[in-house]
């Protein structure tokens, strides 16, 4: 007899194969709710995950739209030429990281090796340009420059040069239309980094790795318009990369175009008139310093008094935008860069600043006013004012006995305003101002809009300096060490300065209140706020922020946003005060310092209205200013180390008017060679497939025997060369962008904006 089960099986083992039972049981049934994880909860989403395995993208870059002038002359547009590029990833798998294939492709293309190296390397801190800033994962450009030639022995040879592609591609075109070079108002273009694209990202304008983006001007400011949106075509492919099919596709939105409120014509005058003017002034030898003048740069404005919109902004010295296309060389890139130039990238219009000498004296003669003094005096013009020991002269020393403040505008009369200045500095409390101290002069200035931007549409705009006791305790603080430690008494002139700074340089001083009343000392200002200053004096008050855009207009011609005028104040001072002083700015071009320049002007038909500004800086020659305005618009001109405002800049500034006006040297006025006598106020004509009327542009200055009109109108175009720093290497392909003439396959007198 035995205690064996007749299933053969003993309780331990029964035991064991249910808990073997249960186990597989639990595995089968977390199996099963897996799966019915995957495939009911969320089988939606994983399938749709799945199926993108299986799509490729195809990116089509946006063609970006144009930059036009007032007129619908492009000033930047684009054209078709033949890229040459490069694959970093695809180099980057050879042995030795493609640069067998970089020396082959260079001597294809009549480049050195050294340069095409350069351009596939990638800027980092250590690495100086030229280098590729943007994406390594995207094509680099080597030269936009190539022959059909050059890209056939490319593409039939593809073998021997694996990772490079020449293809047509639409690059960017400066135009310069009649030689208007408009280079720091436009700005130009150069590819998207990683860094922009992941900050970017989640925008309702992200970037692809194929962008290009505006870095200064107008391409920056208005770089998400112009930009558009890339088409993307989505491809069904299989487990081997072959197509199967067509998932879905976005068309490319072409970006719109920005017509702007330069006048190209205009344009051409400003620049060319403002060069012959720095030229001219080197001529001139200066007496203080026992040398000719250096006139190293300057900058010119003309503005719209009614609108504040730029007619015309010109920056000295300039360069040509197109070095930037296709990427930029190491020596155009030293040029652009480098002191030796002097920073030709720099709008000077916006961006440089200097004292404004005389020019400042109407926002003194403003804050005398409301300081409770008569603007008919009258005050004392002597040769010199005496504070202390120390003597502050008019200049050339010269005196006109008792003169009301209008007559003080009119022949710039220092001692006037240093005797006010000195006046009001001494009510508040002089050394020890007053709780109350009402810093009249001090506080008008920034009532008039300096010490900050104006608002115009420009990137990178800068602020200037009112050098108010705000700023003196500041700028103290941030200096007191280098000036105790660099002070000496009795040591050198700068020495002196230093030790007196470290003592007191916190103190309003009287000496830097009669100094600041003529524009001088620490005071900065820039050349367009001075415009808007000027401007808001003509048209009776109002303070306008400059534009330069004028519309946005789609790539299709169908949507047309305006971009209109703002104002942001109005000039503190009455209708009275306005009215006294546009009499005594009049008076300035008629009888005053500038009346020996305006001879013979129309001023019964086109009343001028002047004011001369010369401004010392320390260790440098004088600044010259000139700022005037008529009816319609407002020109200043501003010439660093150029001499005096009335000696440099005047002549130059004479002859932008003769052009807007069609006035002759010796005052007649002739309608039909006016380019503009009044602003423009529409927009180009949109014709109903997009195209745009682009008028041609003439001949400035204009020859004896060509002197073109259109419409009525003496036309402007390139007759000589631009003071700007060449690009090297400039070829026939670069050359063309800025070769007058309508692009292939327009129509004659229209432009496409597409």
């Amino acid at each position: 007899m035995t205690n064996i089960p007749e299933t053969g099986r003993t309780p331990r083992v029964q035991i064991r194969l249910v808990v073997i039972q249960i186990l597989v049981l639990s595995l089968l049934g977390t199996l099963g709710g897996r799966l019915w994880y995957l495939q009911i909860r969320n089988g939606d989403e994983y399938a749709k995950e799945a199926s993108g395995n299986h799509v490729q993208q195809v990116v089509s870059p946006a063609v970006r739209g144009s930059i036009l002038d007032a007129r619908g002359v492009p000033i930047a547009d684009n054209e078709t030429r033949l890229v040459v590029s490069a694959s970093r990833t695809d180099l980057m798998k050879m042995k030795d990281d493609g640069d067998a294939v970089l020396t082959k492709l260079a001597a294809v293309l009549g480049m050195k090796t050294s340069d095409v190296l350069d351009k596939v390397r990638l800027c980092d801190s250590k690495t100086p340009q030229p280098c590729w800033n943007g994406s390594p994962y995207q094509p680099i450009p080597i030269t936009d420059e190539a022959t059909p030639k050059q890209a056939l022995q490319i593409r039939e040879r593809a073998e021997d040069f694996p990772g490079i592609t020449a293809e047509p591609q639409a690059v960017r075109r400066y135009a310069a239309p009649g030689g208007a070079n408009t280079a720091q108002v436009l700005g130009y273009l150069s590819p998207v980094t990683d860094e922009e694209i992941t900050k970017a990202e989640h925008t309702d304008s992200p970037y692809l790795r194929s962008d290009q983006v505006g870095r200064s001007g107008l391409e920056r400011q208005y770089d998400k318009e112009l930009r558009g949106k890339a088409g993307v075509t989505r491809y069904e492919v299989d487990n081997l990369g072959r197509v199967i099919g067509q998932a879905e596709s976005d068309k490319a939105q072409p970006g719109a175009n920005v017509v702007t409120s330069i006048d190209s014509r205009v344009q051409r005058v400003a620049e060319y008139e403002l060069n012959e003017a720095m030229k001219d002034a080197r001529k001139e030898h200066d007496r203080n310093t026992g040398v000719n003048y250096k006139a190293d740069s300057g900058a010119v404005v003309v503005m719209e008094n009614a609108t504040g919109r730029v007619v015309s902004m010109a920056s000295n010295p300039s360069y040509d935008p197109n070095a930037w296309v296709g990427g930029i060389s190491g020596k155009d890139y030293t040029r652009l860069t480098g002191k030796e130039s002097n920073y030709p990238l720099l709008n000077r219009a916006i961006q440089g600043q200097s004292a404004p000498g005389s020019v400042f004296k109407v926002i003194s003669t403003a804050a005398a006013i409301k300081a409770g003094y008569s603007f008919n005096g009258p005050y004392q013009c002597g040769a010199s004012y005496s504070i202390g020991g120390q003597v502050f002269k008019n200049f050339e020393s010269k005196g006109y006995g008792p003169i009301s403040l209008g007559r003080a505008l009119e022949v710039s009369c220092d001692t006037v305003f240093y005797s006010l200045a000195h006046e009001q500095w001494k009510k508040d409390g002089g050394i020890k101002p007053k709780k109350d101290a009402k810093d009249w002069f001090y506080r008008t200035a920034h009532q008039f809009g300096l010490g900050k931007e104006t608002g115009i549409d420009l990137p990178n705009e800068v602020s200037g300096r009112v050098p108010d006791r705000r700023w003196k305790q500041d700028y103290w603080k941030a200096n007191k060490d280098a000036w105790c430690k660099y002070g000496k008494k009795g040591g050198s002139y700068a020495q002196q300065i230093a030790y007196e700074n470290c003592l007191e340089g916190n103190r309003m001083r009287a000496g830097d209140s009669v100094n600041y009343s003529i524009g001088q000392g620490d005071t900065l200002v820039t050349p367009i706020q001075m415009a808007t200053i000027y401007g808001a004096i003509a048209n009776g008050g109002t303070l306008y922020d400059p534009t330069v855009g004028k519309a946005i207009i789609s790539a299709d011609g169908k949507d047309v946003r305006e971009i209109k005028p703002k104002s942001h104040g109005r000039l503190p001072m009455s209708k009275q005060t306005r009215d006294e002083i546009d009499g005594a700015l009049e008076g300035v071009a008629t009888r005053g310092s500038a009346a020996w320049r305006f001879g013979g002007w129309p001023q019964d038909e086109i009343p001028m209205h002047a004011k001369t500004g010369t401004a010392e800086v320390y260790g440098k020659q004088t600044t010259s200013w000139f700022t005037t305005y008529t009816k319609e618009y407002t020109v200043v001109m501003t010439i660093s180390q150029g001499g005096t405002g009335s000696g440099a800049s005047a002549p130059a500034v004479r002859k932008i008017y003769n052009a807007l006006y069609g006035v002759s040297e010796d005052g007649e006025i002739d309608r039909r060679k006016a380019l503009l006598p009044t602003p423009q106020k529409s927009l180009p004509k949109i014709e109903k497939d997009g195209s745009i009327d682009a008028p041609k542009v003439g001949v400035y200055p204009p020859k004896a025997d060509e002197q073109a009109t259109e419409e009525g109108q003496q036309q402007v175009a390139y007759d000589g060369p631009a003071a700007t720093v060449p690009a090297s290497g400039t070829g026939t392909n670069r050359a063309a962008r800025r070769r007058p003439g309508n692009p292939k396959g327009l129509k004659k007198g229209r432009r496409s904006l597409v």
